[in-house]
């Protein structure tokens, strides 16, 4: 009997990684992320409160990959 392929739930990409959770997965310093973001040139970003931000799976994705280099 073959095992079950499990398929990414499509509502996973709308699931919201709060900002320090985001930039430190990625390696970043606090600063880094924030200069990043304030230039336009970081992942959209969602507001979650007055204070708080954070990034769609989605959005994270997509401004990984576009950042994805071959033969480095």
């Amino acid at each position: 009997m073959a095992a079950p392929t499990s398929r990414p739930d499509p509502r996973d990409d709308y699931r919201v990684i709060r900002w320090t959770e985001w930039y430190q997965s990625k390696g970043l310093s606090k600063w880094a992320a924030n200069r990043l973001r304030k230039s336009g040139k970081g992942p959209r970003v969602v507001q979650l409160t007055e204070h708080a931000i954070g990034v769609t799976v989605k959005d994270d994705r997509e401004w990984t990959e576009a950042r994805t280099r071959e033969g480095v």
